[in-house]
């Protein structure tokens, strides 16, 4: 349990940092993390990746606030797109943690390191997203954010990994992109959480702690370290430029993907 616990404050620093420097929401590095540990915390394997994506989710409401409040108070959010937006990211959301619940927990695991593995490959060879200046229309706003919306919870991401390229078609400020694809984390992320509550009430293989498919003490642990990390990466964000992090970052999540595609 100690090193569960030590496990849980190491991630949730690292998942905080990038939710502030990428705008991702650290979903994408909490789910295996939690895969890992739960397993050898002896939890039941049929449970384990959907409590992992749904702790993961839970956790992001709250990074997710604290990231997007720090890009708000720099004025790099944009209320109006988050608007367009909002009805797809919650229909898609719902649908998203629907789809996670029929699939069985290993080919989750498996499904979810496939995905690490693209969108590493994405990070690492994409290059600055060109801007096209164009002003966002409400239906393509409101498709992209069901897509956005479904994707991420159904891995348990913040959504960052599709709505930063999203954004970036708009803006020639990558810092508004980051910042307002921060704020579509935070209701695909609290949509998903309440989500998988109700979906995995009444699980009989869930352990102890947990509510539904949400883990309560890794939550707890997690947030601990998250929150204040993620203030530290948007001052990241708007200081460094973060090309080659996101390439480490990439590298660990091919490693990552491979592990869990592999068992």
């Amino acid at each position: 349990m100690l090193t569960a616990i030590l496990i849980y404050l190491v991630v949730g620093a690292i998942a905080g940092v990038l939710a502030g420097v990428f705008g991702i929401g650290g979903g994408i590095v909490i789910v295996p993390a939690l895969v890992f540990t739960f397993l050898a915390q002896d939890f039941a394997p049929s449970v384990v990746a959907h409590l992992a994506v749904g702790t993961s989710l839970a956790t992001i409401v709250v990074t997710g606030a604290s990231s997007a409040w720090g890009h708000w108070q720099r004025g790099s959010v944009r209320r109006d797109w988050l608007i367009l937006m909002l009805p797809g990211l919650i229909v898609g959301g719902v649908l998203g943690v629907l789809l996670a619940s029929s699939i069985p927990g290993d080919a989750l695991t498996r499904l979810f390191g496939v995905f690490a593995i693209v969108m590493a490959l994405k990070m690492a060879f994409a290059g600055q997203p060109a801007t096209q200046g164009r002003a966002p229309r409400r239906w393509p706003m409101t498709l992209a954010g069901a897509v956005i919306g479904g994707v991420s919870t159904l891995f348990g991401v913040g959504g960052g990994v599709m709505s930063v390229p999203w954004c970036s078609r708009f803006t020639s400020r990558m810092t508004e992109a980051v910042g307002t694809s921060s704020a579509i984390g935070l209701p695909i992320a609290l949509i998903g959480m309440i989500t998988n509550v109700i979906v995995g009430w009444g699980e009989p293989d869930l352990p102890a702690g947990a509510t539904g498919f949400v883990m309560w003490p890794a939550f707890l642990g997690l947030i601990v370290t998250s929150v204040p990390m993620a203030r530290l990466g948007v001052k990241i964000a708007h200081a460094l430029p973060a090309r080659t992090l996101r390439r480490i970052f990439a590298l660990l999540l091919v490693v990552v993907g491979i592990k869990l595609i592999i068992g």
